[in-house]
């Protein structure tokens, strides 16, 4: 295994860590009386193996359905100081409930400190306000820190690169020790966000690169020949582990094999000029496929001065719909798109925006005049519809 320090954690982190939203029983929240006996030893053998590899990292959250609860039975039978532990609770208003809410995940995790505490979902100015206000959840997990009930203070984010900056420069309480956020291949929009983590020496770790990355464990025949002789998930460890500044990437293993390709990509990051060198050819391969299919301009959406989705009629989330509808259209990333599209409305501040509907056409274009693609996008977003609407989709943990 290969380790990265953890910013200002000093943590020794391995490039990859063990998330824990996959291989629990369900989502919904059961007393472990429920936990079927199969499930529980798919879990300690999935722990087990990741250990082995040396992925002493286990990531989990108090919203994952039973999770903490079946990691309870596992942790504690392994050496405290040779695992890194990190749960995420959701900030509260009442700063109060998110104190309480960590230490009943305490419990469940059969623990007496955390290495890492994650206020969960940063994705809004609400959740935002929560953590940051005067008195606010922030303010309580250091006084959690200070009591020995975890080590280091980190937030996770599913929102834009402008609030999840403003978090990152937050200075009060000491601000935050680490990030989780989404930055991968086929999503780059958040670089920003990692510059700023690592100007305050903050562990960068990446949220679901291999699902949300893509679905790349279920990867279309054009992407597999693309990224070839990389399997896709290989080549997107790679990309993300080329760039020093991000430190480890979630495998969200449902069963110990779910490593297997991950691993794979541990020879190429002998060097960052191995790493590199061995980018290089795909990524060009990749790029003449979108440039081919759907030209420059539209390669680029996030470049093109689109209005965020609160801006637009409707809260239709013109630029996502139109990253979606370039990979499904370049790459053949429908299923991908499908999932994603589909969580516009159902996915809350999670996923946030609409899908266009019976929309406006003046109004849209009225809110995207200043984008050069502006006359183009009422076609875009109907084509769009057609190709990746289908019935309203829940999060994984709605499901």
């Amino acid at each position: 295994m290969i380790y990265r320090r953890f910013g200002r954690t000093d943590l020794k982190m391995p490039v990859f860590s063990c998330g824990g939203m996959r291989y629990q029983q369900g989502w919904k929240d059961i007393p472990l009386s429920e936990v079927e006996d199969e499930v529980q030893k798919n879990v300690e053998a999935t722990i087990r193996r990741s250990v082995e590899l040396g992925i002493n990292h286990i990531e989990t959250a108090r919203g994952y359905g039973p999770s903490e609860r079946q990691l309870g039975l596992v942790l504690p039978k392994f050496p405290r100081d040779e695992i890194i532990v990190q749960t995420k609770v959701a900030p509260q208003a009442d700063a109060k409930q998110f104190t309480a809410d960590f230490e009943d995940s305490l419990g469940r995790l059969n623990l007496d400190y955390v290495d890492l505490l994650g206020l969960h979902g940063l994705n809004n100015r609400e959740t935002l306000d929560h953590a940051l206000q005067p008195g606010g959840c922030l303010e309580a997990a250091r006084k959690l820190q200070a009591a020995g009930k975890c080590r280091w203070v980190g937030f996770s984010t599913h929102g834009n690169v402008d609030e999840i900056t403003e978090a990152i420069d937050h200075p009060n309480h000491g601000g935050f020790d680490y990030v989780n956020l989404h930055w991968y291949y086929i999503f780059q929009r958040n670089w920003a966000a990692v510059e700023a983590a690592t100007k305050q020496d903050m562990g960068v770790f990446i949220i679901s690169p291999s699902d949300k990355g893509g679905k790349l464990y279920d990867p279309p025949a054009k992407l597999v020949d693309l990224t070839a002789p990389l399997h896709p998930m290989t080549f997107n460890d790679l990309y993300c582990l080329a760039q020093p500044t991000v430190h480890t990437l979630s495998i969200g293993a449902s069963q110990p094999s779910d490593f297997n390709e991950h691993i794979d990509a541990l020879p190429f990051l002998e060097t960052l000029e191995k790493a590199n060198a061995t980018l290089a050819p795909i990524v060009t391969k990749l790029e003449a496929a979108m440039h081919d299919t759907i030209g420059d301009t539209l390669s680029r959406p996030f470049d093109l001065d689109l209005p965020e989705w609160e801006d637009t009629p409707g809260g239709v989330n013109v630029s996502i719909i139109v990253w979606l509808l370039g990979l499904a259209k370049a790459w053949d990333m429908t299923a991908y798109g499908k999932m994603r599209y589909n969580l516009l409305g159902p996915g809350g501040h999670w996923f946030p925006g609409e899908k266009p509907g019976d929309f406006d056409e003046a109004a849209i274009l009225k809110a995207v005049a200043k984008s050069p693609i502006a006359d183009r996008v009422p076609a875009l977003l109907r084509e769009a519809d057609a190709l990746l609407g289908a019935e309203a989709a829940k999060r994984l943990s709605e499901s």
